[in-house]
């Protein structure tokens, strides 16, 4: 929009600082200058003004025919609209492009969150069958020790069995033997009492003298035997006892056994569990190398792209300098010198020729 109250000694000010500054005054500089106010039209009058008050080559113009002049601003004119209608749709296309870029990147962006967050999980997944790997080898460990403490009770259980055994044989024997002593004896008593039946008839005077005697004996004897019927229950009820310890000590030997057995059972299902948990983690590891791929691949992508952009982006600002200098340039050329060196006879190659050259400065 043109500034309210715009003056010519703003504008000259302005011209003569960008001279200073070894540039060329055009209007779009001459604005610039300014602070980006003021009509160009109005800042294009002062600047024409001021050459001709500078004294430049337009004193030296020749005035042209007011139809040539209609027909030289209807080609500018024209050039003009030609550039503005490829530059809306350079522009057009480079903002499109833009917004498929823009898509893109956070279409990327969406699925680079969405692998993140996989492989966050396959971390924590991984951390978590570490953590219960780590407890099966202590409870493993500890299941070793246990078994090795049962091998080592069963062991000691069968060395005590085994002097049981050794006992009970010594006592068996004892008793063997207290049995022929008690059978001797039973056998000897009898033959004793035999010669002393055969000797009753014989010796019935010397048997009355002895009998009491041979009372007193057979009650010594008694007495023995008395006894060693009492050795005999002990040694009976002895052996009852090392035979009923010696059941226990079975008994507890085939629980031990049996629980040692279950041991082994349980330690070998821990082994296949820790079997399987080894290989999860193989496959859990191939999946975080696989989603690191795809991350790689992703964020490769996004480089790319990012590049697309940025030479979009150089395209579109190259194209909007060009369209500036393609203004420039029109507002810079002298129409009026340019018609002096057209023929009639070559004015309309002239037209086309001009026409071509904006084009490849646009």
């Amino acid at each position: 929009m043109a500034r309210t109250g715009l003056y010519k000694s703003e504008v000259k000010r302005a011209r003569e600082t960008l001279l200073a500054q070894s540039k060329y005054p055009s209007v779009d500089a001459v604005r610039v200058e300014l602070g980006n106010t003021g009509s160009k039209t109005t800042i294009h009058k002062y600047l024409k003004e001021l050459e001709e008050e500078d004294g430049g080559a337009t004193r030296h113009k020749i005035e042209i025919s007011e139809a040539l002049q209609n027909l030289i601003a209807r080609l500018s004119s024209q050039l003009q609209d030609e550039a503005n209608v490829q530059v809306n749709e350079i522009r057009a296309e480079s903002g499109s492009k833009d917004r498929q870029h823009a898509e893109q990147l956070l279409a990327l962006h969406t699925e680079i969150e969405a692998m993140g967050n996989q492989v966050r999980l396959a971390e924590s997944t991984l951390l978590q069958e570490k953590s219960a790997h780590q407890e099966t080898k202590v409870v493993l460990q500890n299941e070793t020790i246990i078994r090795h403490t049962l091998m080592q009770q069963v062991a000691d259980l069968k060395e005590r069995l085994a002097e049981n055994e050794t006992h009970r044989q010594s006592l068996e024997e004892k008793h063997q033997h207290a049995r022929d002593a008690l059978e001797h004896y039973r056998q000897s008593v009898k033959e004793q009492r035999e010669q002393d039946q055969r000797r009753h008839e014989l010796q019935i005077q010397q048997l009355q003298a002895e009998l009491r005697q041979v009372q007193q004996t057979v009650i010594i004897k008694q007495d023995e035997s008395t006894k060693l019927n009492q050795e005999c229950t002990r040694l009976a009820v002895d052996l009852s006892h090392a035979q009923r310890g010696l059941s226990d000590e079975l008994h507890k030997n085939q629980r031990l056994a049996q629980q040692l057995q279950a041991n082994e059972q349980h330690s070998k299902v821990l082994e296949v569990q820790l079997v399987d948990r080894e290989i999860m983690i193989a496959k859990q590891n191939d999946q975080l190398i696989d989603a690191t791929n795809q991350m790689e691949s992703l964020n490769t992508k996004v480089h790319s792209l990012q590049l697309e952009l940025a030479t979009a982006n150089a395209k579109l600002e190259a194209q909007d300098s060009i369209s500036g200098e393609l203004r420039d340039f029109m507002s810079k050329t002298n129409l009026k010198a340019l018609v002096e060196q057209i023929s009639p006879h070559n004015l309309h190659d002239e037209v086309n020729s001009g026409r071509a050259v904006g084009k490849e400065n646009i």
